[in-house]
């Protein structure tokens, strides 16, 4: 159905996800997490701003422009976990990288500098285990994990663990966290973060 000229520049979550290429379930997503600024008419039907998607579509090209493409199955066709590390320090999160690497299991390592980079991300491919810090500029890894709760069964599946710098009791003063998530505190410990991906890769590989 043709709109109403004075309705061009709005558009309905499904028109939305057309133009931007995902699914509909992924603009809730980015909706529901303040990403895509959105609002409800009488209705109860949500619009979006063809504005806010266009600029959207900008920065997703600008966050996927790395090398973000999954890679291949291993030899034999085994199940490959995908992780993602979120991490606001470029340093760090290449150690991350570099040290996830050396692991030499059947993993595929996405990375993210902030919150809103991983649900970017995320729309493109929802991981199986989440790694994130808190403290980072623009949406951090408190309003992340907020944003993701009741969202789908694929990321209500998704483990999560919080690496940080802040005590038990900074995190209860800025409103704490679900009691699934598994908070492992800085230096990071890579012994205890490895044991914890191997046996998700086991249960992956049993399940496969």
């Amino acid at each position: 159905m043709r709109k109403n000229p004075t309705n061009d520049d709005v558009l309905s979550t499904r028109e939305a996800a057309e133009q931007l290429g995902v699914a509909l379930r992924t603009v809730q997503l980015w909706v529901e997490s303040g990403v895509l600024p959105a609002w409800k008419t009488a209705g109860g039907h949500r619009r979006i701003s063809r504005i806010a998607v266009e600029r959207l579509i900008g920065e997703r090209r600008a966050a996927l422009s790395g090398d973000t493409q999954p890679a291949p199955l291993a030899p034999g066709g085994e199940a490959r976990l995908r992780v993602m590390v979120v991490e606001d320090e470029p340093e760090l999160l290449r150690l991350f990288m570099m040290v996830i690497a050396g692991w030499d299991l059947p993993i595929d390592v996405t990375p993210a500098s902030d919150g809103f980079e991983a649900l970017l991300r995320m729309g493109q491919q929802c991981p199986d285990l989440l790694v994130t810090d808190l403290n980072m500029p623009g949406m951090d890894g408190f309003k992340m994990i907020q944003s993701l709760r009741g969202v789908g069964p694929a990321y209500d599946d998704m483990e999560i663990v919080v690496v940080t710098a802040l005590s038990e009791a900074d995190i209860a003063q800025r409103g704490g966290l679900p009691a699934q998530v598994r908070v492992f505190h800085k230096p990071v410990p890579f012994d205890e973060l490895e044991a914890l991906v191997r046996d998700r890769v086991a249960a992956l590989a049993s399940v496969a």
